[in-house]
């Protein structure tokens, strides 16, 4: 089968469309043959090993993982002998970083719980925009920010990935949403639902003086602190990207602090992919709730070209990978 494989840490000319062996079916395995997947900042981040103690678990001078994608979108082509959820010509979808990566391949054989049921009304682009970006914002929402309906919800870095689906599932939520983003983004953050969108090129959000129930960030690049003031006092704020700089000082010293020394909750997600939250979104993507967009796609021997596009910061939703 054709992959994309890395055997160095470095830019995007590391990557390379080669012939590898298809996996073996295991007892435990469910073989998918991978019609689309997506880029996530995970995967430049693998590709270029940084930051650097990330390497500790995915390998110190050469990257462990050759094959990255964490989304995939496919048909189930074999099942192991112990596999009960799914059969050969399923429609699948799942997030496949907890067991491997290798979705940028046309083959993958995954286990059973990281997948669950394409839903029939999107397509299999559109399903592997999903699971990655939408855990991720369905977690954060639900697990760290324990949303509520009626709640003034507030999500910085609103048009990317996992942001656009956070605007999307806090509205399903029921929750009050203030989506803040560029200028030239305004019309496609509106479009997806937001009830209030601030332009941070117009208007600082700090200053604003709204308080905010949840401040979801997805884009952290200054300080928790200027969030404080419009944090009520039984508020939260979640952290889920941005610089690695502010993820650890969040982490592991202002996040407890800050918690410690006020009825103010502030945390860093850490994303725990399960089959229970995928169906989740599943249910959400079938009643029309949640909708992915999709700024550009790509063919899979144009990965590089992808993440080239995705580490510019600029785009809009998802990058699509076809193959």
């Amino acid at each position: 089968m054709k992959a994309i494989v890395q055997t160095e840490y470095g830019s995007p000319d590391v990557l390379s469309l080669e012939e590898v062996d298809k996996p073996a079916v295991k007892d435990n395995g469910v073989l998918v043959r991978v019609h689309a997947s997506s880029v996530n900042a995970a995967d430049w981040h693998l590709m270029r090993g940084t930051p650097f103690i990330a390497r500790l678990a995915f390998g110190l001078r050469k990257p462990k993982f050759k094959t990255l994608g964490i989304d995939v979108a496919g048909r189930v082509e074999a099942v192991g002998q112990n596999v009960t959820q799914f059969r050969p010509g399923d429609d699948v979808f799942g997030d496949i970083s907890e067991c491997g990566f290798g979705a940028f391949a046309e083959y993958v054989c995954v286990p059973q719980d990281a997948l669950a049921i394409k839903p029939e009304t999107i397509s299999f682009e559109q399903a592997a925009a999903v699971p990655g970006a939408a855990l991720t914002a369905l977690q954060a929402l639900c697990k760290s920010g324990q949303i509520q309906g009626g709640q003034r919800v507030l999500i910085n870095g609103a048009s990317g990935g996992v942001g656009s689906f956070a605007v999307q599932i806090a509205k399903a939520f029921g929750a009050e949403v203030t989506a803040v983003c560029s200028t030239k983004k305004v019309e496609m953050v509106r479009s997806i639902g937001a009830d209030y969108i601030i332009d941070y090129t117009q208007t600082d959000v700090t200053k604003t003086g709204q308080p905010y129930d949840l401040i979801l960030d997805a884009a952290a690049y200054r300080s928790v602190f200027d969030y404080l003031p419009i944090l009520t006092r039984t508020g939260t704020y979640v952290l889920i990207g941005g610089s690695t700089t502010r993820l650890f000082q969040v982490m592991l010293f202002l996040g407890p602090l800050i918690s410690l020394m006020s009825r103010r909750k502030v945390k860093c997600l850490i994303l725990t992919p399960n089959q229970a939250d995928l169906v989740i979104l599943r249910d959400l993507l079938e009643a029309g709730k949640i909708v992915p967009w999709i700024d550009r796609r790509y063919n899979l021997s144009e990965v590089p070209a992808a993440i080239r596009y995705l580490e510019q910061r600029q785009v809009v939703g998802k990058v699509a990978i076809s193959v």
